[in-house]
């Protein structure tokens, strides 16, 4: 009996991104039929299969809520609709520091409530975001600026996380180390996404997100120790997750968990689409 897979994704990449011809031709090497679907298309097959993977819905932010009505209505998904409702906001960056992992002083304005920045440099984004659309870095001097920002992301109804910028990631870029079923597959290295002045770089081709600077990376034992106990600390075992990290003066930080639509980057490394293909398939069996 053949098995099917739709891979889930936005209007804006209907075919998935780079890496999409390589994970279908992964899962057919598997005997597993893999198919894009776009996941607001109403016309969209989805009880059809067998299975739903959320892979490039860079579209939901701004309907958020529609996304997760939409993904409680398949028969079965990955990550489950629980972990995507989680970690769609970042507001669980405090149930992180509750738990005793690292990471950046963060401080969250909810729509109404007053809004303060600490000293020196900073960086606001809103709590549901990806591509890091909405995120913005200020210069020490440009606190009233920052406060700005937050404003204008509660007028639209969004919470502000505000975080100091870490220094390191300007040398040393952010690591992403990327898990699928629980085993560490890869990682890459981005270059600082924020430039000086509260803009960020170019959108990419899509408009969805910025264009990122993409390099492969060696993660430090120090990277996946903490990626790791990260892991193994969600009450259920993400099929795909990844962990970015900022480096600091006391040692990595982690600064995102994604459980939803990662960018994957297959093309860093050998093998990893046939990895989370496999990861994919353990589940579907």
């Amino acid at each position: 009996m053949e098995r099917t897979v739709a891979l889930a994704t936005c209007r804006e990449l209907p075919d998935l991104d780079p890496d999409g011809a390589g994970v279908v031709a992964a899962f057919n090497r598997f005997g597993v039929t893999a198919v894009p679907l776009i996941w607001d298309d109403p016309a969209a097959p989805f009880a059809d299969f067998d299975l739903t993977v959320i892979r490039t819905c860079w579209d939901y932010v701004p309907r958020r809520e529609a996304f997760l009505a939409w993904a409680s209505t398949l028969p079965r998904v990955l990550n489950p609709v629980e972990m995507l409702r989680w970690s769609t906001d970042k507001r669980y960056l405090a149930e992180l520091a509750a738990a005793g992992f690292p990471i950046p002083a963060s401080w969250f304005f909810a729509p109404g409530e007053e809004v303060s920045v600490p000293e020196g440099r900073c960086v606001v984004k809103p709590t549901v975001g990806a591509g890091s659309r909405g995120a913005r870095r200020f210069e020490a001097e440009e606190s009233s600026l920052a406060i700005d920002h937050a404003r204008a992301l509660q007028r639209e109804g969004a919470t502000a996380l505000i975080q100091p910028y870490l220094d390191g990631v300007d040398a040393e870029g952010e690591s992403a180390l990327l898990f699928f079923n629980g085993e560490f597959s890869h990682s890459i290295t981005k270059g600082p996404m924020l430039e000086i002045g509260g803009v960020g770089r170019a959108l990419d081709a899509t408009g969805l997100a910025f264009a990122e600077q993409i390099t492969p990376h060696k993660a430090t034992d120090e990277e996946r120790d903490l990626a790791r106990r990260l892991i193994d600390w969600l009450p259920e075992m993400p099929t795909y997750a990844r962990v970015d990290l900022l480096p600091s003066a006391d040692g990595p930080v982690i600064v995102e968990l994604e459980l939803v639509e990662p960018s994957l980057f297959f093309q860093m490394t050998s093998g990893a689409e046939e990895r989370f293909a496999s990861a994919v398939v353990d589940r579907l069996n």
